[in-house]
């Protein structure tokens, strides 16, 4: 069962990501065909501002999301004990380099990882999971973090957060030049009823785009989170452990230092936002559905 969860949602988060790219390559298209004439012109706009978005999120990941969340780097074992010594042996049990570890002051218990390989990544927990939490259960958040870090789910944050960027950039460009009236399709083109028909279809891309890109993004997160629940389990050989400690961060009260760009990024949902409508914009999968996984194990 755990190796079957393993490569299931592996195999979903290959389908998100590549529906996250196919999504920037279309907006780039459609930009193209409805400003320039030309689908291929868009696809290289796309590509080299995805690039450059890219680049900028690789280079500075870590240290903008640990000042974003207000998280205090630990520079040694004698600033928080315990702490260092779970995330140093999970980290061998792993086989994953010892990450930087962070604290950040709050009394609501949750922790995340980031950084863009396991060579450059980091820990942050809050003060509330240190004080709530019994060792099994920080083991088994802990052994979480460390998935997130050796499965290379920090990586694959990154990349989306670069490509949602992108998306936004590049559908703020296209506000901009439908508000000066930019637009080079022919004539003969636009009276056509394929023409006209293709105009439509770019139109109503570039405007649902974002749409679709927060849902893959949400997707991606929440995959990824069940990814790292089976691999903590693989990693602890308890999912007891976790059990008990995803129960504690989901009866708790909602964090006051999390940033919302990072929520998603959290072993649980730092806001504590109730479903309503749709789970389709939940940044986490349900605690409950993640426990019965666990519980089969």
């Amino acid at each position: 069962m755990l190796y079957e969860q393993i490569a299931m949602n592996k195999r979903r988060t290959g389908y998100v990501m590549a529906g996250f790219t196919l999504l920037v390559v279309a907006l780039g298209a459609a930009l193209g065909d409805v400003f320039a004439g030309n689908w291929v012109t868009g696809c290289l706009w796309a590509v080299v501002v995805t690039a450059v978005y890219m680049v900028i999120m690789i280079s500075n990941s870590t240290d903008v999301v640990m000042s974003l969340n207000n998280a205090q780097e630990i520079k040694n074992e004698d600033q928080a004990p315990q702490l260092w010594h779970l995330i140093e042996d999970m980290a061998m049990v792993g086989q994953v380099p010892m990450p930087r570890v962070f604290i950040i002051d709050d009394a609501s218990p949750n922790a995340f990882a980031t950084g863009n390989n396991p060579e450059h990544s980091a820990v942050a927990v809050t003060t509330g999971l240190l004080t709530r939490l019994n060792r099994e259960e920080l083991e088994g958040v802990i052994g979480h973090e460390i998935s997130h870090i050796r499965n290379y789910d920090i990586r694959l944050q990154t990349i989306a957060l670069a490509l949602s960027a992108a998306i936004s950039f590049l559908v703020n460009l296209a506000s901009n030049l439908m508000w000066f009236g930019a637009g080079r399709r022919d004539d003969d083109d636009r009276d056509s009823a394929g023409g006209a028909l293709a105009m439509v279809v770019s139109i109503l891309l570039i405007f649902l785009a974002p749409l679709a890109a927060s849902i893959a993004q949400m997707a991606l997160s929440r995959n990824r989170e069940y990814l790292a629940d089976a691999s903590s389990v693989e990693l602890t050989r308890n999912p007891q452990g976790l059990i008990s400690a995803l129960e504690k961060i989901d009866n708790s009260e909602p964090m006051q230092e999390a940033d919302p760009s990072s929520a998603a990024m959290y072993i649980g949902d730092p806001f504590k936002n109730k479903r309503k409508m749709t789970d389709l914009f939940a940044t986490h999968p349900p605690i409950a559905d993640r426990i019965a996984r666990l519980e089969k194990m």
